[in-house]
């Protein structure tokens, strides 16, 4: 994994001025490859691409970047990695191509050499951001991978063009003056994230997933989709796979055995995040199925009812015989990292499992360079407690008439959300969900609603900035995909492969685990396992109350169902309490009415009024109060 920037700007003087400036541009993502740093530039055409490397397959000199292709018409910049790398070798080597090294970005260079940029890409299972000069047409590509795994920002303002794999590289640049875009502001507040292809800088984007650009000198970007999730998912539903429970396991099995082997090949000490849920038991499962000795598993847990699932790791890690690593954080150690999380994310982000992901990145780093990560089961399977409320629940909520949607909405508000979660914990079950408070407003918001566009609106908001930003239009992401076929409960699956994902979580692993230089690998999102789930029937995924199910099949026949099955647990920490206690000075100080003031974005009664409810006690207002502590937060990080 590494850190890649560029430049194309038809101004910009000598190679030394170029280079240097280039060579900032890579200096700032040093965390994210500080095993290697090179800069190369073609003055005449006003470029240069800059790469921080990270070595993980081949460790040797060979595989510095940027690389140029033996013909040299290609330069290439590469962050990512790419899995069926030695099989496109092998068919290169047929037709008489000498390699220099062993590393994947030589194989993709001489693939565009001999076959052409895009049908190349079209054939890579990985992932990948791609910096590429194609010197003989004089044009500019950048490529991110399918599903959004590695990060891409760009801009174009007047002749200077800039991208890098985090806003901070764009930042560096001589004369370029970020400016806030309050339309981004106004999504961030709802969803805890900036959708793509927006960003929290006016003029700068995200390149969206599946999305090539390319850029002519003196010419105009554009950008085509090579892989399209809504296509996919259309597709899928409309040919839907037709087999036994068992024939369906064991083609499931087959792909993900592919995809986790694939991702152990490295050069380097690999290792799994393990939660003790489903997905990363899955892939441990797997991981040591294909492992001659023991796979070393990381964990962390709190010391806290509700927060803790280091026990059920270590029970997992035992039944797998893992080489397992547990470590239980301190509310200190936890509070440690928040004023450092404006520097890792640098743009807004509040999705607060941020926290343990930084922390068990920073542990399994001691240990290994790679860790495989089981995120993506959720979207593809079903497993988010939304699809089954859709599935189960929205067709006979639509049956009630709404004065009694309304009255029942009324009722369920009359105790707090920490007053439920405290009532409905004494004599509770292991069945009982965490945070049944929460999900128990949510229901109760969820029954004034209409129609389904609006009950995902308001499932992932957090905020209504409607009244928190008046007068602002909020940036959109992907559109509500209502034209697809199925049910409520794959459109929000596709919703969230094309938003949530890729902008919440996969931007939270990559900017956690590259702050401390760890690779992470998410094998479960192999773009082949996500073309095989969309032709799952429903039943496949949602069966008798029980999520994931076709996954779990495939688990069960590694591990006892007993190890596994227990209510959700998010990756989440005790923030309502931290708020009200040892962060309660740090929040104060960004939410005082004249910093609000001064920063003339949020209505400051409307922000205050929240604080007030929540140290109170009578509302649990934690996440919104995460939106703005983390603005803030950036905001006196990143000034503009």
């Amino acid at each position: 994994m590494c850190g890649i920037a560029g430049v194309l700007n038809s101004a910009a003087g000598s190679r030394e001025t170029l280079e240097r400036a280039a060579s900032a541009m890579g200096d700032c993502l040093a965390h994210r490859g500080p095993d290697d740093h090179g800069v190369w530039s073609d003055p005449e055409a006003g470029v240069a691409l800059t790469h921080r490397r990270l070595s993980i397959v081949d460790l040797s000199p060979a595989g510095h970047q940027p690389m140029a292709s033996a013909d040299g018409r290609f330069i290439i910049t590469y962050n990512g990695e790419v899995y069926n790398f030695q099989e496109l070798r092998l068919e290169l080597e047929a037709r008489g191509v000498k390699f220099r090294s062993t590393s994947d970005t030589e194989v993709m260079l001489e693939a565009f050499s001999a076959y052409g940029v895009v049908p190349t890409i079209k054939r890579l299972i990985g992932m990948f951001a791609l910096g590429i000069w194609d010197r003989k047409e004089r044009t500019l590509m950048l490529v991110r991978d399918r599903l959004g795994i590695k990060p891409l920002y760009w801009g174009k303002f007047d002749g200077l063009f800039l991208f890098g794999s985090e806003l901070k590289a764009l930042r560096t640049y001589p004369g370029w003056q970020p400016r806030i875009d309050r339309s981004a502001v106004a999504a961030f507040m709802r969803l805890n994230y900036v959708p793509a292809p927006h960003t929290i800088y006016q003029g700068v984007q995200k390149l969206e997933p599946g999305s090539i650009l390319t850029l002519p000198v003196n010419g105009e970007p554009r950008i085509e989709k090579y892989w399209d999730a809504r296509e996919v998912a259309r597709d899928g539903l409309a040919n839907p796979l037709h087999a036994s429970d068992t024939e369906l396991t064991d083609q499931l099995e087959t792909l993900l055995q592919d995809a986790v082997r694939r991702r152990m090949v490295a050069d380097v000490p690999v290792g799994a995040f393990l939660s003790g849920g489903v997905d990363s038991s899955t892939v441990a499962a797997l991981m040591q199925t294909a492992n001659a000795g023991p796979v070393r598993t990381y964990s962390i847990g709190f010391d806290l009812p509700g927060f803790n699932e280091a026990g059920y790791a270590a029970a997992v890690a035992r039944h797998l015989g893992t080489e397992h690593t547990e470590m239980i954080v301190t509310p200190q150690q936890a509070l440690d990292v928040i004023p450092k999380l404006a520097d890792y994310y640098d743009e807004p982000f509040a999705d607060s499992s941020q926290i343990p992901t930084f922390l068990v990145s920073q542990m399994t780093r001691q240990h290994v360079t790679v860790a495989l990560s089981g995120d993506g089961g959720d979207e593809l399977f079903a497993g988010y407690n939304r699809y089954q409320f859709a599935a189960r629940y929205w067709p006979l909520l639509q049956k009630l008439p709404g004065p009694l949607r309304k009255l029942l909405s009324g009722a369920l508000t009359s105790l707090s959300a920490d007053q439920w979660t405290s009532l409905l914990a004494f004599g509770a079950g292991r069945n009982t969900p965490t945070q049944i408070g929460d999900k128990i407003y949510k229901l109760a918001a969820v029954l004034r609603l209409g129609d389904e566009a609006a009950m995902y609106r308001h499932l992932v908001s957090h905020w209504d900035t409607a009244w928190l930003m008046p007068g602002v239009a909020e940036a959109a992401g992907a559109p509500w995909p209502g034209a697809l076929n199925g049910g409520f409960t794959e459109r929000m699956q596709l919703a969230d492969i094309q938003t949530y994902l890729p902008d919440d979580i996969l931007t939270k692993v990559d900017r956690a685990s590259m702050a401390v230089a760890l690779e992470a690998r998410v094998p479960l999102l192999d773009h082949r396992v996500v073309e095989f789930s969309w032709r799952l029937p429903r039943n496949m995924k949602l069966r008798d109350g029980t999520t994931k199910w076709l996954l779990r099949e495939v688990l069960y026949r590694r591990m006892p169902r007993a190890l596994i099955e227990r209510p959700k647990m998010g990756f989440g920490i005790p923030l309502g309490e931290w708020l009200r206690g040892p962060l309660r000075d740090w929040a104060e100080s960004l939410l005082s009415e004249q910093r609000l003031r001064e920063a003339g974005l949020l209505d400051v009664q409307q922000v205050r009024q929240c604080w007030q409810d929540h140290l109170s006690g009578r509302h649990n207002r934690q996440y919104q109060l995460w939106n703005v502590l983390m603005l803030e937060a950036w905001r006196e990080r990143w000034p503009v």
